[in-house]
């Protein structure tokens, strides 16, 4: 099955309708079978799958990823072996893939429920890692979109990004949510745009929409409202930590540098430090669109 997402090609190898039971928020980003442009990724679920053998591979770590733990080994070939656990430390999937995770393969453990989480976070992991490589990267962020912008809301899990952003629906006419947790920011023709993924946390928002970005704000709980504007290096280690990322890849982590650096060039990003009410909406819809 084809699916587009920020605009990128990407195929899943499945059972079709194996497929929608699992994951259906994947539906609105399905593809006719003649799009055109290059494929991103292959993902092929592949069941019968084994895991590499531990003198074929090297253990980079076991990352805790608040809703379960994964093994990554690197390969001899260049490419990575994800061993993914649930809270519960009970396997949901085995993930190897090449070295620009363009052509990967997956084994899914479990019930429905297991592997619904296992398939979701291989294709979260192989977008995000796929596509950086090509200018676009998948961040931690709440998204608003009014009068045609996307505004990018990113904080500490629990700060109120979601409240936030409901208060922009709540109190600005004109405004929807494009995303609640995992959306998508591309480079294109030098400006950044944001697009809607099939990855939206709790909530369920999943659209296939997008829009320019019009700046990515770092909510800080406080007192009172105002926006303090950041230095240019505090910017871009705002942008860089809420993206996905792998430190211990050279390459990978560079073009994620490279692209979260063009992004502090091109759009305003700055905190704002606010209580959960209209004002902090106020102030900071005044900064974004001043």
């Amino acid at each position: 099955m084809l699916y587009t997402i920020a605009g990128h090609k990407v195929e899943i190898d499945f059972d079709a309708e194996m497929l929608a039971r699992l994951l259906p928020s994947f539906l609105p980003f399905r593809a006719e079978s003649g799009v055109e442009g290059k494929l991103l990724f292959r993902l092929t679920v592949d069941n019968e799958l084994k895991r590499i053998a531990e003198e074929d591979c090297r253990l980079i770590r076991d990352v805790d990823t608040g809703n379960g733990k994964t093994r990554v080994d690197k390969l001899k070939d260049g490419g990575y072996q994800f061993m993914v656990r649930d809270i519960y430390d009970r396997p949901c999937a085995l993930l190897i893939t090449s070295p620009r995770f363009d052509d990967c393969k997956v084994a899914l453990r479990g019930g429905l429920g297991t592997q619904r989480f296992a398939l979701n976070n291989a294709l979260m992991l192989t977008y995000a890692f796929s596509a950086a490589y090509y200018d676009t990267l998948l961040i931690h962020a709440s998204v608003v979109r009014h009068n045609g912008k996307a505004y990018a809301f990113t904080a500490k899990s629990g700060t109120g990004k979601s409240t936030h952003v409901a208060n922009w629906m709540r109190y600005i006419e004109g405004c929807d949510m494009m995303n609640d947790d995992n959306p998508i920011i591309r480079m294109t023709d030098g400006k950044p745009v944001l697009y809607g993924s099939p990855w939206s946390g709790k909530t369920p928002c999943y659209r296939n929409i997008q829009a320019p970005l019009g700046g990515i704000m770092l909510i800080e709980r406080d007192k009172k409202n105002f926006v303090k504007e950041m230095q240019p290096i505090i910017a871009f280690s705002t942008v860089l930590t809420a993206c996905s990322a792998m430190k211990w890849d050279e390459q990978l982590y560079q073009m994620v540098c490279q692209t979260s650096s063009r992004f502090v060039e091109t759009t305003k990003v700055a905190s704002i430090h606010c209580l959960p009410d209209r004002e902090a909406v106020e102030v900071c819809r005044e900064y974004l669109e001043e």
